[in-house]
C-alpha cells in the first residue's frame, strides 16, 4: 500500500472516511499534539539509513515495504504469546475493542494522515506493540524482574549482550523518529495484561530505562532523571528526555551573528593596531604595482590566478552557518587548555578559566550511537520551540573534533570511549551531523564555547598568529611590498656595479647577467 499511488486510491472509502470524521464529536486536539513526524528532508538528504528502518517497521510510516514485511511472521507469533499471558476470558479482540475508543487519538499523534480503516489501524498498533513489548522485555530482564523470557523463534533476533548484528539492527530501528507508536497504546495493553495501570507504568519504566542504558552514548551517568511514562509522548520522546535537562522556557532568538561575536571581540585589539600596516601596505602597492617587470610582474600573475580559483570556490562553497566557532581539540590543547570528563550528561558541559579546564560528558560510541543522536536532533527540531540542546551539543562537538587526531585526544582524555573501529570514524562520524535545520541559543552550552573562546584569543601566541595569519601571510599587497623592496636593493645594486667594480667590495664575484634576469 502506498500513500502516492493513485491507482489504489479507494475514492469511495476516502468519501466514507471524511464523512465520518466529520460526524464524530469535534474533541479537544490540544492534549492530543503531534509527536510522530517525517523527518525533516534537509537531514533525510543527508543520511537516509540513519532514519529509514532497516530491519522492522513499527507504526504506519513503513508497514508496507516489502522488506521490512518479512518481520510480520515474528510479530504474528508475539502477539500470539501476549495473548496467552492474558486471562483465559480475555482475546486480543477484547483490547481491540477497547483501543476503538482511542482510535481518533491515535491518528492525531501522526504527522501523516493515515489512510487506513479503524480496523487495520488497531489491529496494526496492536501487533507492533506485542512484538515491541516483547522485545524490552529483555532489558527489564536486565534491570532484575522477573518476566516470561524471550521464545526461541525470536532468540537469534536477541542477545542479552547485544553482539548480534540483528539485535543491533532492530535497536537502531526502534529510535527511529518515523517508527513510533504512541505510548498510551503500549500502556492500555500493559494495563490489559496486568489489570493495573500502576503495574503496567512500572514495567514501562524499567524496559524503557534498560534500554536507555544500552543505546544511550551518555553511560557514565551517575543518576537518571525521573521521566514520567504518562507524561511521554513514545519511546524516542522518553529516551530524550533522560538525556536532555529541563531549561527555563525562554525565546529562541534566531541570530547568525552570534557565532562571530567572540571572534570579533578577540581581534578587535589585533585589527586596530594592524591597520596602518594594512592601509601603509595598500599605498605601497598603488605605487608599486604600476611597475610590471621581476617579482613584481610574477606576483601580480599569481596573485589574478588566486583571484580567480578563490572566487569560484566562493560560488560552490555552501554557507557555513551549521558549524559553531570554537578551535579544535588540538588547537585548544596547545594553548594551555585541559579536557576533563565528567560523569554527567550534557548539561555538565562547562570551562573554568582560573584552571583552565574544559569539562566535558563522557559519551560513548558504538555502531547505534549516531543513528540514536540523528533522531534526536530530528524530533528535537520537529516538536521543539525553544533551544534545541541535542543539536546544539553535536555542533560543539563537530565544531571541536576537525580530524583523527582530535578524537584521539580526547579518547585517551577518557572523554570518548570509542568502540568503532578507528579515531578516524569517530571524526567522520562528528563532522558528518553538522546539517541543522535552524541556529539555536542554549545558555549554559553557549556560555562554555564563550568563555572556551575567550581564553583562546587571549593567548598572546594566538593573537601573534592571528595577525600573521590575516596581515601578512593572508594578504599578497605586504607580500609584494617586500618583494618591491628587495626589487629595488637589486637595481641600486645593478647600478653600483655598472660603475665601479663590485669584485672589490664583495667577497663573491658578482655575475650581472644574473640580477638582469631577475629585474626584468
Amino acid at each position: 500500500m502506498s500513500y502516492n499511488s493513485k491507482s489504489s486510491f479507494d475514492e469511495l472509502r476516502w468519501v466514507i472516511h471524511i464523512r465520518k470524521t466529520l460526524e464524530e464529536e469535534l474533541e479537544d486536539d490540544g492534549e492530543f499534539s503531534v509527536s510522530i513526524f517525517n523527518v525533516p528532508k534537509l537531514l533525510m538528504a543527508s543520511d537516509p539509513d540513519s532514519y529509514v528502518p532497516q530491519q522492522v517497521a513499527i507504526g504506519p510510516y513503513h508497514y508496507w515495504r516489502p522488506e521490512l514485511y518479512e518481520m510480520q511472521r515474528y510479530k504474528l507469533a508475539a502477539a500470539k504469546r501476549f495473548q496467552k499471558q492474558l486471562h483465559t476470558t480475555l482475546k486480543l479482540d477484547n483490547l481491540v475493542d477497547q483501543l476503538t475508543k482511542l482510535e481518533q487519538r491515535i491518528r492525531s499523534c501522526y504527522h501523516k494522515f493515515l489512510d487506513f480503516n479503524c480496523d487495520t489501524l488497531l489491529w496494526m498498533m496492536t501487533v507492533d506493540a506485542s512484538f515491541l513489548l516483547e522485545f524490552l522485555q529483555v532489558f527489564a530482564i536486565q534491570e532484575g524482574t522477573k518476566v516470561p523470557g524471550v521464545s526461541c523463534s525470536m532468540s537469534h533476533l536477541v542477545d542479552y549482550a547485544g553482539r548480534k548484528s540483528a539485535h543491533n539492527a532492530i535497536l537502531r530501528d526502534l529510535v527511529m523518529l518515523e517508527n513510533q507508536i504512541p505510548l498510551f497504546v503500549l500502556r492500555k495493553m500493559l494495563e490489559f495484561k496486568f489489570s493495573s495501570l500502576e503495574d503496567a507504568d512500572h514495567m514501562l519504566v524499567l524496559m524503557f530505562t534498560g534500554l536507555f542504558r544500552e543505546i544511550s552514548p551518555f553511560k557514565m551517568m551517575e543518576e537518571y532523571p525521573n521521566v514520567q511514562v504518562s507524561e511521554s509522548a513514545h519511546l524516542l520522546d522518553f529516551l530524550y528526555d533522560m538525556i536532555v535537562p529541563k531549561l527555563e522556557k525562554q525565546p529562541d532568538t534566531i541570530e547568525a551573528e552570534f557565532q562571530q561575536e567572540v571572534d570579533k571581540e578577540g581581534n578587535e585589539n589585533s585589527a586596530s593596531d594592524s591597520s596602518y600596516v594594512q592601509q601603509f601596505s595598500s599605498e605601497m602597492w598603488k605605487m608599486l604595482s604600476k611597475l610590471n617587470k621581476g617579482p613584481v610582474k610574477l606576483i601580480k600573475k599569481e596573485n589574478n590566478g588566486n583571484s580567480t580559483s578563490s572566487s569560484h570556490s566562493l560560488i560552490h562553497k555552501p554557507p557555513s552557518v551549521e558549524e559553531i566557532t570554537i578551535p579544535s581539540v588540538k588547537e585548544l590543547l596547545n594553548s594551555g587548555v585541559r579536557f576533563l570528563p565528567t560523569n554527567g550528561s550534557i548539561s555538565s558541559i562547562s570551562f573554568d578559566a582560573k584552571t583552565r579546564a574544559f569539562y566535558l560528558p563522557t559519551i560513548g560510541l558504538d555502531v547505534n550511537t549516531q543513528v540514536f543522536l540523528r533522531n534526536l536532533v530530528a524530533y528535537e527540531a520537529s516538536v521543539r520551540s525553544g533551544p534545541l540542546v541535542i543539536t546544539r551539543y553535536t555542533e560543539l562537538m563537530n565544531g571541536i573534533i576537525d580530524s583523527e587526531e582530535d578524537a584521539k585526544i580526547l579518547r585517551e582524555k577518557g572523554i570518548i570511549l570509542n568502540h568503532l573501529k578507528s579515531d578516524q570514524e569517530v571524526a567522520n562520524m562528528w563532522n558528518g551531523m553538522s546539517k541543522s535545520l535552524r541556529l539555536s541559543k542554549v545558555p549554559f552550552l553557549d556560555k562554555a564555547i564563550e568563555d572556551v573562546n575567550k581564553y583562546y584569543n587571549s593567548r598572546m601566541k594566538v593573537k601573534a598568529w592571528k595577525f600573521m595569519k590575516v596581515y601578512v601571510f593572508g594578504s599578497w599587497q605586504v607580500l609584494t611590498f617586500l618583494a618591491a623592496i628587495c626589487l629595488l636593493l637589486l637595481m641600486a645594486l645593478q647600478a653600483f656595479c655598472s660603475v665601479y667594480t663590485c669584485s672589490r667590495f664583495l667577497a663573491w664575484h658578482y655575475n650581472p647577467l644574473l640580477i638582469d634576469v631577475i629585474v626584468n
